[in-house]
């Protein structure tokens, strides 16, 4: 969550006949995975933790030259690590991993349900941290972000790209199908949320940040950084339920609705991993699984 940074797919059309030697076997071997996964994270966290050490060094705003060009290529990281995953998977002709889940355009029916439901859950918490006694909700806060960014369309251009687009390929299109090859949703959810939470800690040492302004050391400092978990899992039911996209527009209703009403204060914090993941764990665990295809899936975009 680069806040600077829901059915389950059909089994695969069939196939014409082909000897078992041409025609590989839907997921690839364990090893496979991990060499795969292993490749993904050190590419992930070595292309963005070198481009954030650089606008480190330089010092300056993240949002000001020269420090804005490694600061903003460093979120591609997860991005260009999928890229790399998936055209060495390619080159070796492995079929797509058994647990990605491929685009189906009737799956964009759930993409409004996804936006509304993710706002609904950040939202849920700032009111009910106002309703304790919290920082009132205002849209001055959202006008004034809007207006920096260069206007509304600026703004959600900026929104889609720096997060959903720079990120999900890698972590729900990439990572996540291979750790799901040996272990359960939700465990899956947790372990690549604390990961992804991990991702983000240079992100605390780059002047002009938000996780620069709430401070690594302060109590909305270490929630946001929890709060990376329960968005991880979320996002993860999103993707398991229709693809890349989903898991993009779950990203992107978080990170937009979390600016939009400056959510900063450790209530609200507090309030938005609690919701948030109890939600998340309800759908990841009660929810029906995406099923193992039967034959070789076609490539679905934005899965490696």
């Amino acid at each position: 969550m680069a806040v600077s940074s829901m059915a389950s797919t059909s089994p695969a059309s069939p196939t014409s006949p082909a000897s078992p030697a041409s025609t590989p076997l839907a997921g690839a071997p364990t090893g496979t995975h991990r060499s795969d996964l292993g490749l993904f994270m050190a590419l992930a966290f070595g292309i963005s933790w070198a481009s954030w050490g650089t606008a480190m060094g330089l010092g300056g705003s993240a949002m000001t030259s020269p420090t804005a060009l490694p600061y903003l290529f460093g979120a591609f990281g997860p991005l260009l690590a999928a890229l790399v995953v998936r055209v060495r998977r390619r080159r070796r002709g492995e079929p797509v991993p058994e647990h990605a889940v491929r685009f189906r355009s009737r799956a964009l029916a759930w993409l409004p349900l996804f936006l509304v439901a993710t706002s609904a859950t950040v939202l849920g918490a700032a009111l009910l941290a106002q309703a304790a006694g919290g920082t009132a909700l205002s849209l001055d806060g959202a006008r004034d972000v809007m207006a920096d960014a260069g206007g509304p369309a600026a703004f959600l251009v900026s929104m889609i790209v720096s997060g959903p687009l720079s990120e999900e390929p890698g972590w729900r299109g990439t990572a996540y199908p291979r750790m799901r090859a040996s272990m359960g949703r939700l465990q899956v959810g947790l372990l690549l949320g604390v990961i992804w939470s991990v991702w983000h800690l240079p992100l605390f040492f780059i002047d002009g940040t938000v996780q620069n302004e709430l401070g690594l050391a302060t109590p909305s400092g270490m929630l946001f950084a929890v709060s990376v978990i329960p968005m991880a899992m979320l996002t993860a039911y999103a993707y398991e339920r229709a693809g890349v996209v989903a898991s993009m527009v779950t990203h992107f209703a978080a990170n937009t609705t979390m600016i939009l009403l400056d959510v900063h204060t450790p209530v609200t914090l507090a309030l938005v991993v609690g919701l948030m993941g109890l939600v998340a764990a309800f759908l990841l665990t009660v929810s029906r699984s995406t099923p193992a295809p039967t034959a070789p899936m076609p490539e679905p975009p934005g899965a490696s």
